[in-house]
């Protein structure tokens, strides 16, 4: 009798169809009348998007149109800091959900405008307009033409060469022809003004497909790769560099125990560190340079050394017209030293002790007036 009974959640679950599971979430799903967003599953089951990033995407969704949803207006409404909101905003806008456009107004000013779309997929494709519903035909084309008389019926059938048809009336049942007409041709310039077909109409163009909004950063995980670069090669693969090259990769797994290698890896790698040796990179070098930092957990450790020997591969070392360039002496240039009047002792440059140009002036004025 201490138990409390929800009978309101007792009678909701008696009304779900079917039988109920044993284990997992029960949904009672009751319509909404007012106050509710339309939330797509893309969204709502992202793989890729945080827990945090799908409800600040329903937050934003819910909000009406031209509503603040800035870091901090957010952090105002929700209870996530703003770093959460931000790296939540990122992770939106990378998967093309949200956009950030700068546009210019009339008077000059530039904006930021947030745009958020709640079908980004759909925008990847032009979008068709809507196709126009088919128009009832006119009414002087489906009324049944006027009787005539009965000459005027027995030239209705036209030979099979003309070009243009001739309605037949569907209201009363013309009489059997003769054999007779039947077999001559009729008048056609009795019938043809009756029987004219409508204007041909002029061919529509099609319509041009809208651009989309905007094109995504992101490309689809459809979108083909770029080719791998091939391993780096040695100018000549002598027996000596292939010997050091096999045992470097053979007996790398004794300092580094996750990148142990079959017999065709150290096989297929062995061009690509005689390519090292072969530009004067000390073994110990490579070693550092290759198993420096891997991934947690190491799945592929051939795939890692392939990579790391194809895009760190270090430059050829230089020539000896090279070094020789380099031993040049460079072109000497003359600095004036610098010098301490006599008179004032202050520095100045000159290639000869004296006076400075101050001191020089004065004793010039001086010995004009003295003249």
């Amino acid at each position: 009798m201490d138990t409390q009974q929800n009978t309101a959640l007792t009678r909701a679950l008696a009304e779900v169809p079917g039988p109920l599971p044993t284990y997992g979430v029960i949904h009672i799903s009751l319509p909404h009348t007012d106050r509710f967003t339309v939330v797509g599953n893309h969204l709502a089951q992202h793989p890729d998007l945080s827990c945090t990033a799908v409800g600040i995407a329903v937050r934003i969704q819910s909000l009406p149109q031209g509503a603040k949803v800035g870091i901090k207006a957010l952090a105002a409404r929700c209870k996530e800091g703003e770093k959460r909101i931000a790296a939540a905003l990122r992770e939106l806008e990378a998967h093309g959900y949200l956009r950030r456009v700068r546009d210019r107004l009339p008077s000059g000013r530039i904006i930021t405008r947030t745009v958020f779309c709640n079908r980004p997929a759909a925008l990847q494709h032009p979008r068709r307009p809507a196709e126009a519903p088919p128009q009832p035909a006119k009414p002087e084309q489906t009324l049944a033409p006027a009787p005539v008389p009965a000459p005027m019926q027995e030239l209705a059938p036209l030979p099979a060469s003309a070009s243009v048809p001739v309605p037949v009336p569907m209201q009363e049942p013309a009489p059997a022809p003769a054999p007779a007409p039947m077999q001559e041709p009729a008048p056609a310039p009795v019938c043809l003004p009756m029987a004219a077909p409508p204007a041909p109409e002029a061919p529509v163009a099609p319509p041009t497909p809208s651009a989309p909004l905007f094109v995504p950063r992101v490309p689809p995980p459809t979108a083909p790769k770029a080719p791998r670069r091939p391993l780096p090669q040695p100018s000549e693969l002598t027996p000596e560099l292939d010997r050091a090259a096999t045992t470097f990769l053979s007996d790398l797994h004794r300092h580094a125990p996750q990148f142990t290698l079959s017999e065709d890896d150290v096989r297929r790698l062995v061009p690509g560190v005689a390519a090292w040796l072969e530009r004067a990179v000390r073994p110990d070098s490579i070693r550092r340079t290759l198993t420096d930092d891997p991934p947690q957990p190491l799945k592929h450790p051939a795939k890692l050394l392939a990579h790391r020997l194809t895009e760190l591969l270090p430059p050829a070392p230089p020539g000896v017209d090279d070094l020789a360039a380099l031993d040049r002496p460079r072109p000497r240039f003359t600095v004036t030293p610098f010098q301490t009047c006599e008179d004032c002792d202050r520095a100045f440059r000159s290639p000869t002790p004296g006076h400075c140009r101050d001191c020089r002036e004065t004793r010039a004025a001086y010995a004009q007036a003295a003249a």
